[in-house]
């Protein structure tokens, strides 16, 4: 229990400015939803496979923002630890360049919980890896994201069939581009640029959410939520030879997002 008691300090560090040069964004705001469906075998004791499949949409359902489609792999190990892995493929929509590109995820996890009475404590702490396929400067952005999503979540189970709950959950980059430039307040522009390479972390969003699960049957569930996500993401825009820096910004943003999903066990 002691190491669920010291996260939130850490989840805190989420809401406060990262470290580094360039002026922040005025805060934008967005009403998303999700959609998702999740498949679950139990294969042997403890160990479990899972697949699912999510929709996206994004500006008030204006237009789709992503088709995912996951598989993994789950073992508990003991009554308090369990360990899973994944992949997930993902169509994403670059919204500001019109397109469609697919996106390839691996993730490992170990989710820590803590039970008493009716109560439900848990600490997930997810390493994941994206792969974007689409072209992109890499001066201003890299191709595989390295992450680390950590989330506190408590349940109660004591109104069975609903079953509600709360989350707070921090995500942290470790390999953004990092850089180094001097902004010059008479000619309004950067000098003395230099790429550093990819090394940058920080802290770069954080959500929290209230939620419910609704046991249809002993095999089936309705899990419906509504989340706060804060976003605080470094925008770089160089030249394709990262010799010059046009500007340095930092795009925060503060989403509504609510989602369904059902799953199955079988």
């Amino acid at each position: 229990m002691k190491k669920i008691l010291t996260i939130p300090v850490c989840l805190m560090l989420a809401v406060l400015p990262a470290a580094g040069q360039g002026t922040a964004s005025a805060l934008s705001s967005d009403f998303r939803t999700r959609t998702a469906i999740e498949l679950d075998w139990k294969l042997a004791k403890g160990l479990h496979l899972d697949a699912g499949y999510q929709l996206r949409t994004q500006g008030t359902f204006s237009s789709l923002d992503r088709h995912q489609l996951e598989i993994g792999l789950s073992y508990k190990i003991t009554d308090w630890l369990k360990a899973g892995a994944g992949y997930t493929f993902i169509y994403h929509h670059r919204l500001n360049a019109g397109e469609w590109t697919p996106r390839h995820r691996l993730d490992a996890s170990l989710t820590f919980s803590y039970k008493t009475g009716d109560w439900r404590f848990s600490l997930k702490e997810q390493l994941r890896l994206t792969h974007k396929t689409e072209s992109l400067n890499p001066y201003q952005e890299v191709r595989n994201p390295l992450l680390l999503k950590s989330r506190i979540k408590v349940q109660y189970k004591g109104w069975k069939p609903v079953e509600p709950y709360a989350y707070i959950e921090a995500r942290n980059i470790f390999n953004d581009p990092s850089l180094s430039a001097t902004w010059s307040t008479t000619s309004l522009a950067y000098s003395d640029y230099r790429f550093g390479g990819y090394d940058d972390a920080y802290f770069n969003r954080i959500r929290g959410a209230l939620g419910v699960e609704w046991k249809l049957s002993k095999r089936s569930a309705l899990d419906i939520y509504a989340m706060l996500d804060y976003c605080y993401d470094k925008n770089i825009d160089t030249d394709k030879t990262g010799t010059y820096l046009k500007s340095l910004t930092w795009d925060r943003s503060l989403n509504t997002i609510i989602g369904i999903g059902y799953k199955f066990s079988f």
